[in-house]
């Protein structure tokens, strides 16, 4: 069992953080196998030295299947990372632990149901309205760390 620090394991806000975070690391994981495996499918390789491995350069080429898994993977990026970033500082504020599970569930959720949405190509608005919601506990916190660190500006 690793060793843990006391300090870590009293802070029940960053250790909910800690699990949603993993959960959406693993997430954009899965996310990149998938699209591996898609390109090993339909044969639609980035590099060239891929392409000549599975039949030829013809291979060398892009696919709207691939895209669309690098659009979701981006997608992930460009949100998840703020996320981590938001969520360790909002962690820090001490805000009720109950709230802030709500606020790291909601985008975990939001975030989950917008990549299957996204690469089930489920019907619209179902992918906006899940990038929507995983947006407001990021403002949510954004605005809390604003009002907190406002008198040190």
């Amino acid at each position: 069992r690793a060793a843990r620090s006391p300090k870590m394991m009293e802070n029940k806000v960053f250790l909910s953080f800690t699990f949603y975070s993993t959960i959406l690391i693993l997430k954009m994981y899965v996310v990149a196998i998938i699209t591996g495996q898609v390109r090993l499918r339909k044969k639609a390789f980035a590099n060239p030295e891929d392409a000549l491995r599975n039949g030829g350069l013809q291979f060398c080429r892009e696919d709207p299947d691939v895209e669309r898994c690098l659009r979701a993977h981006r997608n992930d990026m460009e949100n998840i990372f703020p996320f981590l970033f938001l969520g360790a500082i909002y962690s820090l504020l001490d805000p009720s632990p109950a709230v802030a599970r709500i606020h790291f569930l909601i985008f975990c959720m939001g975030r989950i149901i917008h990549t299957i949405a996204y690469l089930l190509r489920l019907r619209a608005p179902t992918r906006s309205v899940a990038y929507g919601v995983a947006q407001l506990p990021c403002f949510s916190m954004a605005l809390q760390i604003l009002l907190a660190t406002t008198p040190y500006w």
